[in-house]
């Protein structure tokens, strides 16, 4: 498939909350594939429709360590977190050069359809869980850096803008 161009901050997009998926169809699909391609690239471990500009709830996330084991989302939600929480640096390629160490909950439950169509219930934990909850941020308008205080997010702001000059 493709490589798409991942929209840089400040773009709306980033701002705005992505429409529902109704049905999995080729070319639902063909974003998958893309997202996929996308992701493999950056290299990440997620990347959520919105990031590369489709306004649509879909999501990929593979932490695997060996890679190749993606699981494409549409209309993901978390149905359940733990109460007990893990650190992890997150990054976005929207705001490239840039990191921050966020505190989420260590394992979820989440709801989606797969590419099947199927509507899925699974438990993820560690990274793929911190990966899960940060492509839902992405697809309800918010980024990582939303999780910091304001001095913080202002701070990681200002040094990914220095670095794009």
């Amino acid at each position: 498939m493709t490589v798409r161009r991942c929209i840089p901050w400040p773009d709306r997009r980033l701002r705005s909350a992505a429409s529902p998926v109704a049905e999995i169809t080729e070319d639902i699909q063909a974003i998958w594939a893309d997202m996929i391609d996308t992701m493999e690239a950056m290299p990440g471990v997620g990347l959520g429709a919105p990031q590369i500009g489709v306004m649509l709830r879909l999501a990929v996330v593979d932490a695997s360590d060996t890679r190749g084991q993606a699981i494409r989302m549409a209309n993901p939600e978390i149905l359940h977190a733990s109460v007990e929480f893990r650190e992890h640096d997150e990054a976005s390629p929207n705001l490239p050069g840039v990191s921050a160490r966020i505190k989420r909950p260590r394992a979820v439950t989440v709801r989606y359809m797969d590419q099947s169509g199927m509507i899925v219930r699974k438990d993820l934990v560690g990274l793929w869980a911190t990966s899960v909850q940060h492509q839902i941020d992405h697809l309800n308008g918010r980024m990582y850096f939303d999780h910091l205080s304001k001095l913080k997010r202002s701070m990681l702001i200002s040094k990914a803008a220095k670095l794009s000059r």
